[in-house]
């Protein structure tokens, strides 16, 4: 973990973290390497590189298209700047919960928050609290039917479905959301309490191009509801339901 939060690549580390633990388990290096790490290292990529591969182009098609963009555009926009820190939260929601890769949904939230922010003279340091709520807490694994890896992962080897435990699901949901979101709140009435405003940055600054041309947000979504209304009707495999909403991204975005 500290190696990859200082930025060193999992792949190249991941083998010398099981040599190092074999060590210290007192097993034989060498069989430890190739018997256990070796073959469990295969079985994870055989079952999950599908998964991964196509949420990952699924994601960059829809940013590359400009329909996460859009539908982002579109929800912050109807809140305003006086709901800034909820219209951030909603649209990064709505794009993790339609199969969208979280990781892509920060790069295509943060402009328009950014903007948002400055507009509404709320601390820039908080964005990213807001995006983590949205796209790295209840629509990534909390919420029943979340097609996000993370969920998908445990239906493998607990043999339940996406939407297993609905009620716990959506209890979790519910207080994760309303403790995390009151959190928030306090720290922005905290901040403006201080007088503490959006601040004077240089980094990451590039303002939203006022021809900025997007797609229409109701064509940007229909392959999120495309992923979700199949993930609903079969819930036995996830592939097929990025591939098709791949597809329909692509018939009409691209």
């Amino acid at each position: 973990m500290f190696f990859a939060y200082r930025g060193f690549s999992v792949i190249l580390f991941a083998p010398v973290c099981a040599l190092v633990a074999a060590l210290f388990n007192g097993a034989a290096l060498l069989p430890s390497y190739t018997e256990v790490f070796l073959p469990n290292a295969a079985t994870y990529f055989k079952n999950f590189f599908p998964i991964f591969m196509l949420g990952a182009v699924f994601g960059k098609v829809m940013e590359d298209s400009g329909a996460a963009a859009s539908i982002a555009h579109a929800i912050i926009k109807r809140l305003g700047p006086k709901r800034a820190v909820l219209s951030s939260v909603l649209a990064c929601m709505v794009l993790t919960y339609g199969g969208v890769s979280m990781f892509v949904v920060v790069f295509a939230i943060y402009p328009f928050a950014r903007a948002l922010f400055k507009e509404a003279d709320i601390p820039k340091h908080l964005i990213p609290g807001v995006i983590g709520l949205g796209a790295f807490a209840c629509t990534m694994d909390a919420i029943p039917g979340s097609p996000q890896i993370q969920n998908m992962i445990p239906t493998r080897f607990f043999g339940t479905t996406l939407y297993s435990a609905p009620v716990t699901g959506l209890i979790g949901a519910v207080i994760m959301f309303v403790v995390y979101y009151a959190y928030l709140e306090w720290c922005v009435k905290k901040a403006k309490a201080k007088g503490e405003g959006y601040g004077h940055h240089t980094v990451n600054e590039g303002d939203i191009p006022a021809d900025l041309k997007l797609p229409s947000p109701g064509v940007s979504i229909i392959p999120l509801l495309v992923v979700l209304v199949l993930n609903y009707a079969v819930v036995k495999t996830l592939t097929a339901f990025l591939m098709v909403g791949l597809h329909a991204l692509i018939k009409f975005n691209m």
